[in-house]
């Protein structure tokens, strides 16, 4: 089994690696689907971490469809990920009829300059997820995340469960989107799936309780004991 964690802060990174996490996904902004993370949190990160850091590149919240001066920005970042030394970069990107951006994911691959390649979310919006899969499969991707195009992760099991049928090694499918301690065994076993993406999150309220007109007072932060714990609880017992 592999567990990602995905990470929005530095405090949630070392909580996901003291954690036994395999590997983190580094973003910011969880409450839009996340968005890039800043250039001093990415150097931090990688400078922290042991385990390997995947940077997720994703310039603003909504779509996935992307102008040619955002593909330039998206390109600056992964270019920062690569001199910074992070291990992969999470992307995507999408044609206004539900379609790979080919064009575009190819790009982005170049400049990555050989770092590992996951595509994100983007793909539970994708309208021929079959076509999708074998084109990432054909473009060199190692990895899909995916919902199986759903609300969460376990509502999704049915596509996830042909998709790791489909990939049939070929590419990783991971599983993320609203997986917990409760429910990660059941969806392991239903589509035979052997890594998996989540947060571990919680509500970390600010110093003092204090309210600020305009601003949340609290912030999310990944847990250390509520990651083991779905680690814990997708592991066949000793």
């Amino acid at each position: 089994m592999n567990f990602e964690v995905c990470a929005a802060n530095i405090q949630s990174a070392l909580a996901a690696q003291r954690a036994g996490a395999h590997r983190i996904e580094l973003c910011s902004a969880l409450d839009v689907g996340g968005l890039t993370p800043s250039r001093g949190l990415i150097r931090a990160t990688v400078k922290a971490l042991e385990i390997p850091v995947h940077v997720l590149i994703r310039p603003r919240e909504g779509d996935f469809c992307y102008s040619d001066l955002e593909l330039e920005i998206m390109l600056d970042d992964i270019g920062l990920c690569v001199e910074a030394g992070a291990a992969g970069v999470v992307v995507g990107a999408l044609t206004e009829d539900g379609r790979l951006d080919l064009p575009k994911l190819r790009t982005m691959e170049a400049a990555a300059m050989g770092l590992e390649m996951t595509y994100h979310r983007a793909f539970d919006f994708t309208l021929d997820s079959a076509e999708a899969l074998e084109q990432l499969v054909e473009s060199g991707f190692g990895r899909v995340l995916s919902s199986g195009q759903s609300d969460c992760a376990f509502n999704g099991r049915f596509l996830l469960q042909k998709l790791l049928e489909q990939a049939n090694g070929r590419i990783t499918v991971m599983p993320g989107a609203g997986i917990n301690a409760q429910n990660i065994r059941a969806i392991a076993e239903f589509t035979g799936a052997k890594n998996f993406h989540f947060t571990g999150k919680m509500k970390v309220l600010a110093s003092g309780g204090r309210n600020i007109p305009g601003l949340e007072s609290w912030h999310w932060e990944s847990e250390e004991e509520a990651i083991r714990e779905i680690i814990e609880a997708c592991l066949p017992p000793p």
